[in-house]
């Protein structure tokens, strides 16, 4: 074994539990754990189902998601190792500086997806099989091949982002009704002018990697005009979630307008960069204050 092998090697076997975080990408998990917990809260809430007898399910609701986000994670930091040393956000993971082999990072996906999974199947087979479909719909219609060969691939890629509310709520009440719809289509609208925010402040880096972003393959007034559309159609739909209350009805529509101002806003701006930062920020508390809300108004219906 040559002193390269060796180096790697040692460098692998000491990785650390922020190495292990970043692996499975703990953000994304965080961030999807909770619309977990919501879309499970509301079913427990809106059909009378006791939360204090069913730990058993909310336990394995919240660990299962949480697990298969973290899989998805890890499988995807193993098969962007050929990109991920040319972009500067993702040049230090850990995968990419060999504190985590390749071969490590895919036995701790795999270990952590078959845990999460039987995890979800001890709720609902339905929720087991929600499970299965956002993990493939990440890692194999997404990461393997729309991310690096289509340029609507942040859309197809909102498909498994926008999963974990409904596995919440098909884990304790396995029926479809409006609001399980509607969380999904929440989360699927949220995803694209979120993330095309990140992909203009990026675009450089993305080009640089071959990935066709919509930035990089049509440029940046396209990506805003798509942003508004986006924005525009997550206006529309709190008007079909008075089941939550108008509370949250008048809350949503305001956080709406707020976005939908500031996505006109992209138009007459010219630092497109410091407008993407700016939307980016709004993204991320649009999403935390409306599914924090959603918990807490429910409280009182």
């Amino acid at each position: 074994m040559n002193q390269i092998e060796k180096t790697g090697e040692l460098s692998a076997s000491r990785f650390t539990v922020r190495d292990f975080t970043e692996l499975v990408k703990i953000g994304i998990v965080n961030s999807n754990t909770i619309t977990a917990f919501t879309g499970m809260w509301l079913a427990f809430q809106l059909n009378g189902i006791s939360f204090i007898q069913n730990v058993d399910v909310i336990f394995f609701t919240i660990v299962g998601s949480a697990l298969i986000v973290a899989a998805s994670g890890a499988f995807n930091n193993v098969i962007d190792r050929d990109i991920d040393g040319i972009m500067e956000r993702t040049k230090n993971r850990p995968t990419m500086t060999g504190k985590i082999s390749g071969k490590r990072a895919l036995m701790v996906a795999l270990v952590l997806g078959v845990v999460g999974t039987i995890m979800l199947f001890m709720t609902t087979w339905q929720a087991g099989v929600l499970g299965v479909i956002g993990v493939f719909l990440y890692v194999v219609v997404y990461s393997l091949y729309a991310k690096r060969k289509l340029v609507s691939n942040t859309v197809i890629g909102s498909f498994s982002g926008a999963v974990p509310p409904l596995i919440g709520w098909f884990a304790v009440e396995p029926s479809f009704s409006i609001v399980p719809i509607m969380l999904f289509l929440v989360m699927f609208c949220w995803q694209p002018p979120h993330f095309y925010a990140i992909a203009i402040k990026r675009k450089d880096e993305y080009a640089a990697a071959g990935i066709p972003m919509l930035p990089v393959v049509k440029g940046i007034e396209r990506t805003k005009k798509s942003m508004f559309f986006w924005v525009i159609l997550l206006t529309i739909l709190p008007f079909f979630m008075f089941e939550l209350g108008i509370v949250y009805v008048i809350l949503a529509t305001l956080l709406n307008i707020g976005w939908l101002a500031l996505s006109i806003y992209g138009f007459k701006m010219e630092d497109s960069i410091k407008w993407a930062k700016w939307m980016f920020v709004y993204s991320l508390n649009y999403m935390t204050i409306l599914f924090v809300a959603m918990v807490v108004i429910s409280i009182f219906l």
